[in-house]
């Protein structure tokens, strides 16, 4: 069982998008939210996973994740996910030896920005560059699991 151990930001300003080494596109859906746990699918480029997290606010929680076919990730997509779907683009930023992930969401969640950054261990320090703004970890908003039952465009 792994365990993540993560950190969420919005953004103060565009100033990481001068430092971003790659970017993928994300589709993932779910196929259950629930109060101990969530489990999606997601895709990325030619390959497709099966992803088990609980659901424990805060900055770490267990995770199962298993590759599966391509196939029958779109025909879960289309057919068995709530929707919307997440569509996003991860974008990758290492800045002081830290690799960041910036998600610019698309879709029914287009105009939010959340950054972060996962760690090795709980309590592990890191530094937080200028471009970073409020944390949101303890915002249930920003789970993407939420952001799939009340997207962004519906906030304002």
């Amino acid at each position: 069982m792994a365990i993540e151990i993560e950190h969420k930001f919005l953004l103060a300003n565009d100033d990481w998008r001068k430092h971003v080494s790659r970017s993928v596109k994300y589709r993932q859906g779910y196929l259950s939210s629930q109060a101990t746990s969530s489990i999606r699918v997601r895709i990325s480029n030619d390959h497709a996973w099966l992803n088990i997290k609980t659901a424990t606010i805060g900055t770490h929680r267990h995770e199962y994740e298993y590759e599966i076919p391509m196939t029958d990730a779109n025909e879960i997509l289309d057919n068995l996910c709530r929707k919307p779907l997440i569509e996003k683009i991860r974008h990758f930023v290492t800045d002081d030896a830290n690799l960041w992930e910036i998600d610019e969401f698309e879709g029914d969640n287009q105009g939010l920005i959340v950054a972060e950054i996962e760690l090795n261990e709980t309590g592990q320090s890191f530094s937080k560059p200028l471009w970073l703004g409020l944390e949101v970890t303890d915002d249930l908003r920003y789970y993407n699991n939420n952001l799939a039952i009340h997207p962004y465009s519906e906030w304002h």
